[in-house]
């Protein structure tokens, strides 16, 4: 099978987690799952190589004839067996080689071999692929007990910087800028604000800023994110067992619109005329489980903890790369942000996408929060210890009433500071620390902060 070999390389964080996993001395086999094109099949193999004296990699969905590989049962002595009945040049040797299943929901049968493994525990294994809705749910609950899961995203902005050539100990240093409350100077605020908007509009898939940075410029950067958007509408259409394809396609579409009102919860009276919640949120779940969008729910009280207070059936819906909600929007919104650089546009949706992208991450999980009947609202929460932290999110650097509020309101115990961020510098008065934009990376980091200086 011929490979597409990056011009570019790109190092991604999954590596970290893959080398965390290769030196549990108890592994079990791995599944890397993520939304199609983020980059799993090529890092998996960056990680292989100069680690295992033998990589072998299945592709189930350009090599369908590896199906018959289970055919004499699911002991890993017959699954060996018959994949060098396929391709008698693969090398088995033991303790020292990664046994590769690529696109596995073509064949989640496949799964079922992962305790047998398991229990031989003599080679490794890794399985990946677009792991879409029902098929990701049939893999996990054939193996469960006998596989460990980590989740891949497209690249966020620290890898992109980390791409740009920056290193981690400069990174460190802007950071230490946020715990201190401490301002940058122009140059450092000039530089990053405009690599941030490039990032904000290619977005983080790895074939787009692969072409970034091999030419310096965004030719041709629409035309491969309309081909990935036209892609997640031919997987509904092959993946999408037991729901309706037609509904999920109109939930995906509709983001764009939903982001453009000024009251951003996701409204199924915009889909179709009595649409109601029962018949679509499985929709929303299969997108969510294919990585594909970011699901924030309300809160009924903005208080610890955040899961005892999520309404599933109150939530705003972002795509998961901000890149790719930029070639869903219209010619005129998109002219907006790639030639006159505004983040601003689509009445501020584009930014609080791009800032619910870098929670999710990050690790994080978003939440928001509006109080019926009332101007007070909340455009996001985390936890940091024992506080619950609102984050509001600004196109430009206007008075945060919101948070005043919330910061003062006797009623909101768990909350005694908050984060604004803003087309600006850093800051912190009265409760509320103020950081640029292009920060938003480091918020689940903050939260776990224990030094900050205010």
């Amino acid at each position: 099978m011929k490979r597409r070999k990056p011009q570019f390389f790109i190092a991604r964080k999954l590596e970290a987690e893959l080398e965390a996993w290769k030196g549990n001395p108890d592994r079990l086999p791995l599944i890397v799952k993520g939304a199609r094109q983020v980059g799993k099949t090529e890092c998996i193999r960056h990680f292989a190589e100069g680690r295992y004296a033998s990589f072998i990699e299945i592709n189930f969905a350009l090599q369908p004839e590896f199906k018959a590989i289970v055919r004499d049962g699911y002991s890993a002595e017959s699954i060996l067996r018959n994949i060098s009945l396929v391709e008698p040049d693969f090398r088995f040797v033991e303790n020292d080689t990664l046994i590769f299943f690529d696109e596995i929901q073509d064949f989640p049968e496949i799964a079922t071999c992962f305790k047998a493994f398991a229990q031989l525990g003599r080679f490794d294994v890794i399985c990946s692929g677009s792991l879409l809705g029902i098929q990701l749910k049939r893999i996990e609950s054939i193996s469960v007990g006998y596989q460990e899961t980590i989740v891949m995203r497209s690249l966020d902005f620290e890898e992109f910087l980390t791409a740009r050539g920056y290193t981690s100990l400069q990174l460190d240093e802007l950071y230490g800028h946020l715990v201190e409350a401490r301002a940058f100077g122009d140059a450092a605020s000039n530089t990053f604000d405009r690599l941030f908007l490039d990032f904000s509009t290619l977005g983080g898939m790895p074939e787009v800023v692969e072409r970034y940075f091999l030419r310096g410029t965004f030719e041709g950067v629409p035309a491969v994110q309309r081909r990935i958007i036209a892609d997640y509408r031919s997987d509904v259409r092959k993946y999408a067992e037991g729901l309706d394809p037609l509904r999920i396609v109109s939930v995906f579409d509709s983001i764009p619109a939903q982001l453009a009102k000024e009251n951003k919860k996701f409204q199924l009276s915009r889909i179709a005329k009595n649409a109601r919640y029962k018949d679509y949120w499985g929709c929303v779940e299969w997108l969510e489980d294919a990585g594909i969008v970011n699901v924030c729910k309300a809160m009924d009280f903005p208080e610890l903890p955040v899961a005892a207070h999520l309404d599933a059936a109150c939530f705003k819906l972002y795509m998961a790369d901000s890149g790719l909600l930029v070639s869903m929007l219209d010619e005129e919104s998109q002219e907006d942000v790639r030639i006159r650089r505004n983040l601003g546009t689509w009445k501020g949706g584009l930014f609080e996408n791009i800032v619910a992208e870098a929670i999710v991450k990050s690790g994080g999980v978003p939440a928001y929060y509006k109080k019926e009947n009332s101007t007070l609202e909340m455009d996001f929460f985390l936890r940091s210890g024992e506080n619950l932290v609102p984050v509001e999110v600004k196109a430009g650097n206007t008075k945060a009433k919101s948070m005043r509020a919330l910061i003062d309101g006797a009623h909101y115990t768990d909350i005694r500071w908050g984060v604004k961020i803003v087309k600006g510098n850093v800051g912190y008065h009265n409760g509320v620390l103020t950081i640029p934009q292009w920060c938003a990376f480091f918020l689940k980091r903050l939260m776990k902060e224990e030094r900050l200086k205010f």
